[in-house]
């Protein structure tokens, strides 16, 4: 007789994997989700996107924008000085 080996299927990534809720991302950063939605309204903060009445943001996105937050800082403190 043979045997056959199988490969153990792959869990299924969860839809949601990589995405942070409004809420999430404001206790995670500290700031009010009032900010956050403030923020979007005037497209100064990370994007986002809406399913239904719930924001999300991707978190890939979120570092990147941070990223980009503290390279701003330093060039407008050596532009000062």
């Amino acid at each position: 007789m043979t045997q056959t080996h199988q490969i153990p299927a792959k869990p299924p990534v969860p839809l949601m994997a990589g995405w942070i809720s409004r809420l999430d991302l404001a206790l995670e950063l500290g700031l009010s989700v009032a900010t956050l939605r403030r923020w979007d309204e005037r497209r100064i903060g990370p994007a986002c996107v809406r399913a239904g009445r719930t924001t999300f943001y991707r978190r890939a996105v979120v570092m990147d924008w941070l990223e980009k937050q503290e390279s701003t800082k330093r060039v407008r403190a050596r532009a000062r000085r």
